[in-house]
């Protein structure tokens, strides 16, 4: 699709310059006339934008995508459709995708690469919860700001969980073959899961500058994934801790129901491992800041101090029996006070 600079898309949209293209669609930085601010703008490719049942769908998938609103999400803020060409306008980020940044600079150091992991879980679980899988999760599809916090793009073709036809999957592979999950390499429908190994293997890909599976032929990367497990992390960056690579291998089972089942339960589990494990960077860190080595330090699982234990219950019934006596000893002088033999009463 050839648009050029200065074309205007739904009598709103200033095409300023050409940012990408992908295999459904070309994205160019725009600029909306209307609230005069930059955003960028996917036109689908022509034989998708005139293909009425992908359509529909992709305006359906366009309405839940703008109903998320999450600080690790690219915001969607408009679609429709102008002179046959379907487009979805988003948030425009300044900075570069992470597959650009893992050429430069991979392996990442291990609390960096922990660090933006937990930004894409928070996001792609907060999508989740939500209903929605993105089935395209890779490097090319995470947005890295100048400030240092993750973005998720290209919800564009995902599905919501109810929507899924099972009768239409052994037709469709969905997401990128370098990331795809092993039941969507099968035919079968993406769930969280099937996001939640994408995920897998994009760590697997920061930590040790390698993916885990390589093949110049599709089909055959594909029964790689199905089939084949992946090398030890360790190998490649003995650096890598242990503990995280039993998490790396355990989101990239071969089972979905061996994995973790959403992208929230994978961040809370890189969130215990960051406190007992490392001293990572906090939020808002520049990612051209990167943490010296003396960061991978481990720090020690367990405090040094002995934990003093409270028997909270031993203290709640002293309590109780010490207001029970001490209404006893009120209650006996008024008894005593009623005899004249009472020693109270005594001259």
């Amino acid at each position: 699709m050839d648009i050029k600079p200065g074309t205007l898309i739904a009598n709103r949209y200033w095409i300023l310059s050409h940012l990408g293209s992908g295999g459904m669609a070309d994205v160019y930085h725009a600029q909306d006339k209307n609230l005069l601010r930059d955003t960028a703008i996917k036109l689908l490719h022509t034989e998708l934008s005139n293909n009425t049942q992908f359509i529909e769908r992709f305006h359906h998938e366009a309405r839940a995508a703008a109903n998320l609103s999450h600080p690790n999400l690219v915001t969607v803020f408009d679609f429709g459709l102008d002179s046959e060409i379907a487009y979805l306008v988003m948030e425009y980020i300044e900075g570069q995708d992470l597959k650009s940044y893992l050429r430069q600079n991979s392996p990442l150091p291990i609390p960096l690469a922990v660090h933006l992991m937990q930004q894409i879980c928070s996001g792609a679980g907060y999508a989740h919860r939500a209903g929605l899988v993105h089935c395209d999760l890779k490097p090319q599809n995470i947005l890295l700001t100048t400030d240092g916090r993750v973005k998720i793009a290209d919800f564009g073709i995902a599905r919501t969980l109810a929507d899924i036809n099972p009768e239409e999957h052994s037709e469709i592979i969905w997401g990128s073959p370098q990331y795809l999950a092993p039941e969507v390499a099968a035919g079968g429908a993406p769930s969280a899961a099937s996001d939640v190994y994408s995920l897998g293997i994009m760590l697997y890909e920061m930590v040790t500058g390698s993916l885990p599976f390589i093949h110049t032929d599709a089909e055959e990367l594909l029964e790689m994934h199905l089939t084949q497990p992946p090398p030890s992390p360790r190998q490649l960056n003995a650096d890598i801790p242990a503990t995280l690579e039993q998490i790396i291998f355990k989101v990239l089972a071969k089972e979905p129901s061996a994995r973790y089942r959403t992208a929230d339960q994978f961040g809370r589990v890189l969130e215990v491992y960051e406190s007992k494990e490392l001293e990572l960077p906090q939020e808002g860190f520049s990612i051209s800041a990167l943490p010296n080595d003396e960061s991978n330090e481990k720090t020690e699982l367990f405090p040094s101090a002995d934990i003093i234990r409270i028997d909270w219950l031993a203290i709640t019934l002293s309590l109780l029996a010490f207001v029970a006596i001490g209404g006893l000893v009120p209650f006996w002088i008024w008894i005593c006070l009623l005899y004249p033999t009472c020693p109270i009463n005594a001259p």
